[in-house]
């Protein structure tokens, strides 16, 4: 960030899309305990679950935007954000099988790629490479939030079991999108081992 006088300095760690982010963290166990206290029930308590992770990951987009707008990226914000969206989306699909609502083999092939992915892109970051989110890993983290919000909310109750086959939809489109970005990232992954190899060498 530059300052009036031309001065670059790093942004303060204590921002606000670092506080939404922090906040985000904290709504997740809430919305655990939520879902899991209805076990099924489809009652008031699933409605304010669903409520509570729409609108926790659509933070995400605003944090984001907050802070490269501002310049406000931290080093903090970097790894808080990623750790913020993954407890969410993985905690969400857990919470989902557990309730015995998703195959369990779904969770564990999108929950595998996401912490394996996002430990990568953390030992880059240690290593000064930023990965940034592909094209496909956007898309892929869209569709995730739309097919878990969509099996969260029990809208089936109101317009009747026709909106399972929609939800289902989303949720396959989300899994091939996870696995099919996951291995462009491996794919990354190689070149830059290449790169690192060649640099030592």
């Amino acid at each position: 960030m530059t300052s009036p006088a031309g001065r670059t300095h790093s942004a303060n760690n204590w921002n606000l899309p670092n506080a939404i982010t922090v906040v985000r963290i904290i709504m997740a166990p809430v919305f655990f305990w939520l879902l899991l206290a209805d076990a099924g029930a489809d009652g008031p308590m699933r409605w304010w679950a669903a409520v509570i992770f729409i609108v926790a990951i659509s933070t995400d987009w605003v944090d984001g935007w907050l802070a490269r707008s501002r310049g406000l990226v931290t080093d903090v914000g970097k790894i808080l954000d990623p750790i913020a969206d993954k407890l969410l989306t993985s905690g969400a699909l857990v919470c989902l099988s557990i309730l015995g609502e998703l195959p369990w083999w779904i969770t564990i092939v999108i929950v595998v790629r996401e912490v394996g992915i996002t430990a990568w892109r953390f030992v880059e970051l240690g290593r000064g490479t930023v990965v940034p989110a592909s094209s496909g890993g956007k898309l892929k983290t869209l569709t995730q939030a739309i097919a878990i919000s969509l099996f969260l909310t029990p809208l089936w109750t109101i317009v009747g079991d026709w909106i399972v086959w929609v939800n289902w939809a989303f949720m396959i489109l989300a899994l091939v999108l996870t696995v099919w970005s996951g291995l462009l990232y491996v794919r990354d992954a190689f070149r830059l081992a290449r790169e690192h190899r060649s640099e030592a060498a």
